[in-house]
């Protein structure tokens, strides 16, 4: 029989420089964030019409595979890997393939749980990111052309600014050597993937009849589901962040609850305040933002900080939202507004709100008497609009000029279930083959009838019956007039 102690030994948890307890922190903060990725399809999928509900819920599916693999092969070196040159621009290929990413802790990212841990804990950071962007193009873009944009802008948009931004390991990242405060990434993640879809809606174009097709969500229940999962997952993606089990992460599990609530409760406050009607899509919404908005403040900011920026992003985001939706920039699922406003109000917020009784190892931010960190955050927001709707665009042009982006008009009619994959999400229901059949069945009944006869039912106010398995329609005369009776 193995003694526990020889068996903690052999694999590692023996050595003092691994905790068992933080790597399975670790770990299960990774799966987290892992189901955020097929819950954003759900929530996406809720949005769109029934014809293009599978595809996109499949394309967060395939993103995830496609940038699992990309990661291991040579994402997770650009991004985090040895500076390149001293620039602090990207990772070199030395850890390509993960060479050199072992058991042993790389104390730059995390000195309690091994190398490998935080490797795939970050792989779940850098899946999501693209698969935020699909909420842009929904019903439009070829299969084909996704799979080309998802490797080609985690290569070069998403890797060389999350090395920007976190890269630790020799020269750095020149935004992480300035002092930029990202806990789990408001500008590398939604900032990044914000802008990325408003430069998408605009090299692709509006889908078909973009005004008419506003509003078409199939299935409002997948929203709010698609959401409540994104909020379980958050906690994995923000308290994770703190790599170890203890204070830090305790505090950004606090915070991302409360902000995630009152940014839910302000949205649907504005569109109380807007429609007269208080909107659970919109709660949903609210609470997305909420949680995108705390992510870059969340190892840093006091719940009073939480509730600024939480209520700040359900009303600022409910804006933008509506703002964009009276233009004829077709970011369709509004991940822009959530997203791209979302994370630049985090990332300002955190200037503001930063404070070293939350995390020592951090910084002040203007109210706690450190006004530069607020600059800091501004170029960090700065550069990351910049660079990412430039690369963004650049990737979608070449795209277009080889390969083509959109599907064609037929085939964004009929819907990208059919048309790219063959397959449909929903199969046809027995009661809606009814009503059709019974439609047509009266239809039938009518045109064969004696108009006229039909026409002075009518015009006496008799009751009308339908009999649904033949389509035979009689009157009752006498139920009318007891009710001409009454009325007497």
């Amino acid at each position: 029989m193995i003694e526990p102690s020889t068996l903690l030994l052999a694999v590692g948890c023996g050595d003092p420089s691994v905790s068992c307890g933080d790597t399975a922190w670790f770990l299960t903060s990774a799966a987290l964030v892992l189901i955020m990725t097929p819950a954003l399809g759900f929530f996406y999928g809720g949005f769109v019409g029934r014809k293009n509900a599978l595809a996109t819920i499949g394309q967060s599916f395939v993103v995830l595979c496609l940038i699992s693999v990309q990661w291991v092969l040579y994402g997770y070196s650009l991004a985090f890997g040895p500076d390149w040159g001293g620039h602090g621009l990207i990772g070199t290929l030395e850890w390509a393939g993960l060479s050199g990413v072992g058991y042993a802790p790389n104390p730059a990212y995390g000195a309690t749980v091994p190398h490998l841990a935080y490797m795939i804990f970050q792989a779940m950071f850098a899946i999501i990111t693209p698969a935020l962007i699909t909420g842009s193009f929904v019903g439009r873009l070829k299969f084909s052309s996704f799979i080309v944009f998802t490797l080609a802008w985690a290569t070069f948009v998403y890797d060389p600014i999350a090395h920007w931004v976190w890269g630790a390991v020799g020269a750095g990242g020149w935004l992480h050597n300035l002092g930029v405060l990202d806990f789990a990434g408001g500008s590398v993640i939604h900032i990044n993937s914000g802008i990325a879809a408003l430069t998408a809606a605009f090299v692709i174009g509006p889908r078909l009849g973009y005004k008419r097709t506003q509003g078409e969500a199939h299935d409002t229940t997948y929203i709010v589901l698609g959401a409540a999962f994104l909020w379980f997952g958050w906690f994995g993606f923000n308290a994770g962040s703190a790599v170890i089990a203890g204070t830090l992460a305790t505090s950004a599990f606090v915070v991302t609850n409360t902000a995630t609530a009152i940014a839910a409760l302000s949205w649907m406050g504005m569109s109380w305040i807007f429609t007269g009607k208080p909107s659970i899509v919109g709660a949903a919404s609210g609470a997305v933002a909420g949680l995108v908005a705390i992510t870059p403040a969340s190892g840093f900011v006091n719940v009073g900080g939480a509730l600024v920026i939480g209520a700040a992003a359900g009303v600022l985001c409910f804006l933008a939202a509506r703002y964009r939706g009276r233009t004829r920039v077709d970011d369709s699922l509004d991940v822009w507004a959530v997203h791209g406003v979302g994370g630049t109000v985090g990332a300002f917020g955190t200037g503001l709100f930063a404070t070293v009784l939350v995390n020592p190892g951090a910084a002040n931010g203007l109210l706690y008497g450190n006004p530069a960190q607020l600059g800091i955050q501004l170029i960090d927001i700065g550069a990351v609009w910049g660079y990412s709707f430039l690369a963004t665009g650049l990737i979608l042009l070449a795209i277009k000029k080889t390969i083509g982006l959109r599907v064609s008009a037929k085939q964004e009619e009929e819907g990208l279930d059919a048309t790219q994959h063959g397959e449909k999400a929903y199969s046809e229901e027995v009661q809606s083959r009814l009503t059709t059949q019974t439609s047509a069945k009266l239809e039938l009944v009518v045109k064969d009838s004696d108009r006229e006869i039909i026409a002075e039912m009518i015009r006496k106010r008799q009751t009308l019956q339908v009999d649904l398995s033949t389509g035979v329609i009689t009157t009752t005369e006498k139920e009318q007039k007891d009710q001409d009776a009454e009325e007497d």
